[in-house]
């Protein structure tokens, strides 16, 4: 008998309960109290127990890691979203693998090949900009790998997803333009392709609508992220005589390129131009004027996938779960005229 199993049949025995409401207990398991819970592990700790990692893994078959594919560790968002999936994770007693896909196609493939190989226990993923098939994780689902997605999401796919309201905060964002006065409002939309850019292409238009403000295709443009490229559809915005007094744009970056474009024709912020970015990045704080922006949950986001994570792994049961996650406007300078 190993000094593991030994240790719990000891504290079992002193607190006069199971050794499987020992084993719950130190392996945080949510159907033990949180009194029982605390008495387990502090006779555990001056019983100085150590338990046997590689045998429970072993016989869980279980390597009590979670594979994570996101696009770029760089971005705050998905920074912040990975902090929220291992404050979950390391709570639980998992170990957490990242792998950035760099916002391609391939680079995605072959991260989730070797998350595969590495035998993690579940697939986290917000997939990249190019992500326009999801055969590759049909596969991984076939192999009865427990996946959640979050953010970017493949709605196609009969798995958990994790998103944010991008349809009813992109609706409230243009309304708040058109509160200020705006009538013609430049949208710089993401591609297409990608579930959240259409629900937030879909707001706008739908803002319009309901604010008998017409749709002008000229003033809607589906930005790559590359840099110039936001830049170039702003002068020809201005160049064209096709002029907005509103822009609502993809993320921060984006419109602060257009911010900068905008200083150097001499139009003021936001009495000749209002602006309304997306993700609400340290930044927006400290540029003249401050920005307007959108405040993505993507620590919430993290928390919420992973929670619904474990439990697939624990029941191993694979749901179609999906949780809406509330954004927020936030209001600064950039967009605020009254």
């Amino acid at each position: 008998m190993s000094k593991s199993d030994s240790t719990i049949r000891d504290i079992a025995r002193t607190l006069g309960i199971s050794k499987s409401t020992v084993s719950r207990a130190l392996n945080n398991h949510y159907d033990v109290s949180q009194e029982t819970a605390r008495k387990v592990k502090e006779l555990a700790l001056k019983m100085d127990y150590q338990p046997n990692v590689l045998a429970r893994q072993l016989k869980l078959q279980r390597t009590n890691t979670l594979g994570v594919i996101i696009p770029e560790t760089i971005n705050r968002f998905f920074a912040k979203a990975v902090g929220g999936i291992q404050e979950v994770a390391n709570s639980a007693g998992y170990n957490v693998m990242i792998c950035q896909s760099n916002e391609t196609l391939t680079l995605e493939q072959n991260n989730l090949q070797t998350l595969m190989s590495s035998k993690v226990d579940g697939l986290l993923v917000s997939v990249s900009r190019q992500t326009d098939r999801s055969d590759h994780f049909q596969y991984a689902i076939n192999k009865d790998i427990p996946l959640v997605f979050f953010d970017r999401i493949l709605e196609e796919l009969a798995v958990p997803q994790v998103y944010s309201d991008n349809f009813d905060i992109s609706f409230q964002g243009t309304e708040h333009l058109i509160q200020q006065g705006c009538k013609r409002i430049a949208f710089v939309a993401g591609p297409l392709h990608l579930f959240n850019s259409r629900n937030r292409l879909n707001g706008y238009l739908e803002a319009l609508k309901a604010n008998n403000i017409p749709v002008l295709e000229s003033l809607i443009v589906q930005a790559n992220y590359q840099a110039g490229h936001v830049q170039q559809y702003t002068r020809h915005l201005f160049d064209a005589g096709e002029a907005p007094d509103g822009i609502f744009a993809i993320n921060d970056i984006s419109a602060l390129e257009m911010m900068h474009i905008l200083k150097m024709r001499g139009l003021q912020i936001p009495r000749d131009v209002a602006v309304l970015g997306f993700n609400n990045e340290v930044i927006c704080d400290f540029v003249e004027p401050t920005l307007s922006s959108i405040e993505h949950p993507a620590f919430d986001m993290g928390v919420a996938a992973t929670r619904i994570l474990l439990k697939q792994i624990s029941s191993k049961e694979i749901t179609q779960q999906k949780e809406l996650i509330k954004s927020r406007l936030v209001i600064r300078e950039s967009s605020r005229r009254y």
